[in-house]
Parts: structure tokens; C-alpha cells; sequence
């Protein structure tokens, strides 16, 4: 688990835990994200989703997670939790610190694929203390699958 900050975070009771998962069907084609936050110290939960009509696997995975951070209302320690290697990578393999380094650009000098949705997360995440933690998806994780299901009847609602 990679834990990135750009803020001190709060106190242990200010602990939240996103679990966040994008759905899509086509790649591209309609897709959704869903987002669940947990603070356990204080007992609260929120569920969030949405879609988009024309999108990719990867920006609903990134999407999920901005939905998720820019809900919470003031500075804390978060855990993202998460079954997309593309948006934990990102941050455990330092490949964020070198699009940045590059100016955007991968390490074969392509521009970074959803450059703009990568920028909204680093807003999104700058004011919280971050840890990414990866875990398999569609292999009994209650709140991932939950989060899963959150995103598919998003998606569900915008193609009826």
C-alpha cells in the first residue's frame, strides 16, 4: 500500500475508507462508477454513482475515485481501495511523479491517456493524506462488489 500526501491528515477517527469501481459496457460505450465511503470511527457511509454515455473502463475507474474524494467535505487520512491495477499503479510504481516529470508524457514520450482525469484526481486527492490499496475484483470483497454494483445500475439507468 502506497500512501501519498500533499496535506497532513487528521485524526485517527478521521479516517475514511473509499472504495470506488468503474463499470463499462464496450470499451468504449456507456459506463458508470460507483463510490462508497466509510469513516468506521464515526459510523457514517455515503454511496455515490454516475455514468457517462461515451467512456472507457479506465476514466470510470479514475471517475469513481474523484467522485469519491471530492465528497469528503474537509482534510482526512484516506484509504482508497480499489480493483483497478491502472489507478493503484499509478501511484505505487511512481508513475504519476514521472507524467509529471515529463510533462505529461510517458516514458515512450506519448501523451498520458486521460490526462484530464489524472489532474482532477490530483486535485481531488492534494488536500488528503492518501493510502491506494489494491484488491481483486469480482472475488467477494462486500463493499467492492457493492461499489461494482453501484456502477453497473448507473450505467443501467443511462442506456434505458
Amino acid at each position: 500500500m502506497t500512501e501519498t500526501s500533499a496535506a497532513s491528515g487528521g485524526e485517527r477517527n478521521d479516517e475514511v475508507l473509499l472504495f470506488a469501481d468503474g463499470a463499462c459496457s464496450g470499451n468504449p460505450g456507456p459506463g458508470g462508477w460507483g463510490a462508497i465511503l466509510k469513516c468506521p470511527a464515526l459510523g457514517l457511509e455515503k454511496r455515490l454513482s454516475g455514468a457517462e454515455a461515451e467512456t472507457t473502463n479506465n476514466r470510470m475507474e479514475l471517475t469513481a475515485v474523484i467522485g469519491g474524494l471530492s465528497a469528503l467535505k474537509k482534510s482526512c487520512r484516506v484509504v482508497v481501495v480499489t480493483d483497478s491495477r491502472y489507478v493503484v499503479d499509478a501511484f505505487e510504481k511512481k508513475w504519476i511523479a514521472n507524467w509529471l516529470k515529463n510533462g505529461w508524457r510517458t516514458a515512450s514520450k506519448q501523451p498520458v491517456k486521460n490526462e484530464d482525469l489524472w489532474r482532477r484526481l490530483l486535485e481531488a486527492s492534494a488536500p488528503h493524506v492518501v493510502a491506494w490499496r489494491w484488491i481483486r475484483g469480482h472475488a467477494g470483497h462486500p463493499e467492492n462488489e457493492e461499489a461494482d454494483a453501484l456502477a453497473v445500475a448507473a450505467r443501467t439507468a443511462l442506456v434505458r
